[in-house]
């Protein structure tokens, strides 16, 4: 089957005419009628009645002219791509929880970013779907987040995964508020400090957010009888900022994002004293790119900061 066979049929399909055909095509029309012919014969269908009205397609051959438009528009787009020099994109790709600091740390890396020759993919989500994603290649790069009681369940499943793993950092989960909340005139904020104040918090409280699970961990969530469930991350940021009534439980921030926003944060030394981590992974048959290595020294020296 030829190319350019294919090429005359769709053209006389959309004329509904061999003589108009060869006028755009600047082919004479016996050529055009022989080379729609030998098509026929070579898909052994009719892909054309003829009649007084012109060149009307047939229903095999109205699928086929259909098909053979979609593969000369799929021809086209690649001869466009490589006509101008174009090259696939080279993909970075991290999934990780919503956090402040990793947001911070991609935003960074983007800078350097050259978007003719790079695609880069921050996909927000829970520890499990994160090693499954880098374990299936969906992301090159994954950060999980657990509770360090579970370091070696988690080293142990990576482990067998053949993953490469690396701890980011550890913390213990921080308060946050507006710097014109009552809090802020404490010297040492306490448990007992939070029960007239409204926590912000996720509707799903085991499921990340940017300011983050951290709002629904459960041994430190409900500190408060008052609640407002928010799952938009700017949404939760305004809300702080704007009612110092409010409060939210988060991983720490970056200080940055905290003078931006109006926001300080407090350790409570009578709860939430559990310690997390923040672990790195990727499949140890991925050679890390020159953007791997600079997004997990950027990740690394924000993590020392807070």
């Amino acid at each position: 089957m030829n190319i350019i066979h294919m090429k005359y049929a769709v053209e006389v399909a959309r004329l509904g005419s061999i003589s108009k055909a060869s006028e755009t095509l600047n082919m004479a029309q016996p050529n055009i009628s022989r080379a729609i012919k030998d098509l026929e014969f070579d898909l052994g269908i009719t892909i054309f009645d003829r009649s007084a009205k012109g060149m009307v397609l047939t229903p095999e051959g109205k699928q086929f002219v259909d098909s053979a438009q979609n593969i000369l528009n799929q021809l086209n787009d690649l001869k466009h791509h490589y006509h101008n020099g174009v090259t696939a994109k080279k993909k970075f790709s991290v999934s990780a929880p919503r956090a402040a600091y990793i947001a911070q740390a991609f935003a960074v890396l983007s800078r350097s970013f050259d978007i003719n020759t790079y695609e880069a993919v921050l996909d927000e989500t829970d520890t499990y779907n994160t090693i499954n994603k880098v374990i299936t290649a969906d992301c090159k790069l994954g950060i999980i987040r657990y509770d360090e009681a579970a370091d070696s369940y988690f080293k142990e499943m990576l482990e067998k995964n053949n993953l490469h793993f690396e701890d980011i950092t550890s913390f213990r989960y921080v308060v946050i508020a507006s710097k014109e909340s009552v809090l802020a005139s404490k010297e040492t904020v306490c448990k007992s400090d939070l029960s007239d104040l409204i926590q912000i918090t996720h509707k799903s409280p085991y499921e990340a957010t940017l300011l983050m699970s951290d709002g629904g961990n459960p041994d430190m969530r409900m500190q408060s009888e008052r609640c407002i469930y928010v799952l938009d991350p700017a949404a939760q940021l305004e809300i702080l900022s704007d009612n110092p009534e409010t409060f939210m439980w988060i991983s720490p921030a970056p200080d940055n994002l905290l003078k931006r926003h109006g926001l300080i944060q407090f350790e409570l030394p009578d709860c939430g004293r559990k310690v997390y981590k923040d672990v790195i992974i990727y499949s140890k048959k991925h050679k890390l790119t020159d953007f791997d290595k600079s997004f997990i020294e950027i990740l690394k020296d924000l993590s020392n900061k807070i």
